[in-house]
This record gives structure tokens, sequence and C-alpha cells, in this order.
């Protein structure tokens, strides 16, 4: 058993320091900072309006089409990086698969231009 700790020691004063760093910044921050905040900043913020009696109020389409352009935009950028970093191993069949990745995606962007994603009133 004593010939075990010695080896778990460094990862145990890792844990104690973090910890006491944590705990370091979360008391500075209520002795440093002033305590008093307002109304506004208290009030529950959801998608930059104000929040309704009834959840199951009826959102503007804008909100979905933002959302869809978003999912558009997040899988564009989750599946290029990889891919182009094998790129010159999986070849030409890699190339071909993300090109019609690519042209999904684009008539998914073209469907929310024609809807109207892109015009801010």
């Amino acid at each position: 058993m004593s010939e075990i700790l010695p080896d778990y020691l460094p990862i145990l004063v890792f844990i104690a320091v973090a910890v006491g760093m944590a705990a370091m910044m979360v008391i500075g921050s209520y002795v440093v900072a002033r305590q008093n905040p307002d109304t506004e900043k208290e009030t529950a913020y959801e998608c930059g309006f104000e929040a309704f009696d009834d959840a199951r109020a009826r959102f503007e389409v804008r909100f979905y089409l933002v959302s869809i352009l978003f999912i558009i935009f997040d899988l564009e950028a989750a599946f290029l990086f990889p891919w182009a970093i094998v790129l010159n191993k999986i070849g030409t069949f890699g190339l071909v698969s993300m090109l019609i990745f690519l042209g999904v995606l684009t008539v998914g962007f073209i469907y929310e231009w024609r809807k109207g994603a892109l015009d801010w009133e």
C-alpha cells in the first residue's frame, strides 16, 4: 500500500492545486467585484427577446431558418477539417464524397437564401 502512494502523489498535488486555485478565483471575484446586479441582469435571457408567459408560444420562422443555417455551417466546419488532413490518403473517392456532401449543404444554403433567412430587416 505504501509503495503505491508515491506514484499517485503528483496527481493528488495537482488536484489540490486546481481546487485551491478555483476556490481562490471564486472568492476573489466576490471580494473584488461589486455584487449589486440590476433587475435586467438577473432576468432569463432566451434568444434575444423577452421570455413568454406560455412555453408553447409560436416562434417566428426566421428563428428556425437561422438555426438551420447554423447547422449547415457547423456541419461543414466539423467535417472539412478532418477531411482536409486525410485527403492525400483517401484519394479520389474522398474528394467525390466530400463534393457530394458540400453539394447537399449548398442546396440547404440556397433554400435558406430563398426563404429570406439572410435578409436582416
